[in-house]
Parts: C-alpha cells; sequence; structure tokens
C-alpha cells in the first residue's frame, strides 16, 4: 500500500472495464478518490462506483468521449468541481480493430487514433493545464502497449497511435520535469481482459500467443494496475519519461529464446 495515495483524485479514463477497472479499484484500495470515466452504458461504471463507496471509499463516475475536446474540458472541471483537486491523471481509454493495412478505410484509421493518441493528447493537456495552473506537482500515466515497439500487421493505425503515446510521454515529460509534474507510460502484453475474453478461451489462441512470452502465461489486468498504483505514488518520485513494460518479457524477442538464431 502506499500512502502517499491516500486522499489524492485520480481520474482513469475507459475505467468501466478491463485495465481500467482494476486501475480505478486499486487505487480506491489505496484511499485514492476516483473519477471513473465512461463513454457509453453507464451501468458497468456505476456498479464500481457503488461498491467502492460500500467499502468506504469515494467515487464518481462521468461520461466523456476522449475524442472530443470539449468533453475531456468538461471531465477535468467536474471532477474539480465534485472532489476540490485533481492529483493524477491516467489515460487508459484505447480502441483496435484489425484490417489489412491495403484494406484500411480512412475512417477507421482516423478512429484508433482520435481515441488512442488525441484522447491521450487531450487528456494530459487537460491536466496539465490544471496542475501548472494551481501549481501542483501532478502525475499523468498513458496507457501504452508493447506495440509501442513491436511491429503489428493487420494493426498499423494501433501501432502507430501507441508508438505516438511512447514519445508524446517523453516529449511531456521532458517539458514539464522542471515543475515537478510527472508524466509516465505503461506498456501492457497480453492482458486477459473482455476485449481479448474470445480469443483467450481458444486453446490453440490462447497456446499461440502464450509461445510469445518468456513468462509462459497470459498477464491479469490487477497486474497492470499494481504498476499505475507505483507509478502514481511517491515510492516513483524520481521516475518520469519512462514506458514501464508489464509484459511477461514479450518484449525481450522471445523467438530467440534458448539461444535459438
Amino acid at each position: 500500500m502506499y500512502n502517499s495515495l491516500t486522499g489524492k483524485v485520480a481520474i482513469v479514463t475507459g475505467g468501466s472495464m478491463g485495465i481500467g477497472e482494476a486501475v480505478v479499484r486499486r487505487y480506491a484500495e489505496e484511499g485514492t478518490k476516483v473519477v471513473i470515466n465512461y463513454r457509453s452504458h453507464p451501468e458497468e461504471a456505476d456498479q464500481i462506483a457503488e461498491e467502492i463507496k460500500q467499502a468506504g471509499g469515494e467515487a464518481i463516475t462521468i461520461q466523456a468521449d476522449v475524442s472530443k475536446e470539449d468533453d475531456m474540458i468538461r471531465l477535468v472541471k467536474e471532477t474539480v468541481d465534485h472532489f476540490g483537486r485533481l492529483d493524477i491523471f491516467v489515460n487508459n481509454a484505447g480502441v483496435e480493430m484489425p484490417s489489412p493495412s491495403h484494406e484500411m478505410s480512412l475512417e477507421d484509421w482516423q478512429k484508433v487514433i482520435d481515441v488512442n493518441l488525441t484522447g491521450s493528447f487531450l487528456g494530459a493537456r487537460e491536466a496539465l493545464k490544471y496542475f501548472v495552473e494551481n501549481d501542483i506537482k501532478g502525475n499523468i500515466i498513458n496507457m501504452s502497449s508493447v506495440h509501442e515497439i513491436i511491429p503489428w500487421p493487420t494493426f498499423v493505425h494501433y501501432a502507430a497511435s501507441k508508438g505516438g503515446v511512447k514519445l508524446m510521454t517523453q516529449t511531456l515529460a521532458m517539458e514539464y520535469a522542471p515543475k515537478g509534474i510527472r508524466i509516465n507510460a505503461i506498456g501492457p502484453g497480453a492482458i486477459n481482459t473482455p476485449i481479448n475474453a474470445e480469443k483467450f478461451e481458444d486453446p490453440e489462441q490462447r497456446k499461440e500467443v502464450e509461445s510469445m512470452i518468456p513468462m509462459g502465461n497470459i498477464g491479469k489486468p490487477e497486474e497492470i494496475s499494481a504498476v499505475a498504483a507505483w507509478l502514481a505514488s511517491d515510492e516513483s518520485s524520481y521516475v518520469t519519461g519512462i514506458t514501464l513494460f508489464a509484459d511477461g518479457g514479450m518484449s525481450l524477442y522471445p523467438s530467440f529464446q534458448a539461444g535459438r538464431g
């Protein structure tokens, strides 16, 4: 447990399912007041918030589309109006949709870029604006992917968006380090979330994915939320501008394992 997170206020975009839900729940366990952002289907977000409140924590839900500038401005404003401040912003919302690159529509390309990259920029910008104006040494965490460094055929828009998140994180970290604002990214590997559930339920597909992971197993959302808690805490006070990969070794060129190659 990180005492430095107690009483802090955190926004988690896409916080109603998967990795986002795990981050929300972990922050609440740490005593952080959490804002669960969702785009549609408020039922899941409301249920999580209610469970957190029943356990003695503080949580609210706010609808916002991360790709819409006005929504992100409103997300921060409503958070500050309710809790009185903002300390942590987690850009977690993301989308992926496979397509052969030569058949990919501009609409599909733009949708992924708008959510994964532009959405992360808008979230970071609004958080930074608040931190700078109020002299707060805040914390921004961008949810990237192993595919910020590993090419991923038929997911060119996703890989491009995460590569952009990598350099956006580093650039913002350098720009705002003098103000004591820390900005980092997390690079999950293969994680057992609802978006991957169907694939991982197929024994052959699961075995194929596990063969790409030196540790040999699919990750859990809670293993990513543990990283998000550490990066938001004072235990990582000298860390900024990194992508911390939590991937079971997927980014270590596993095909070379056992001296192959």
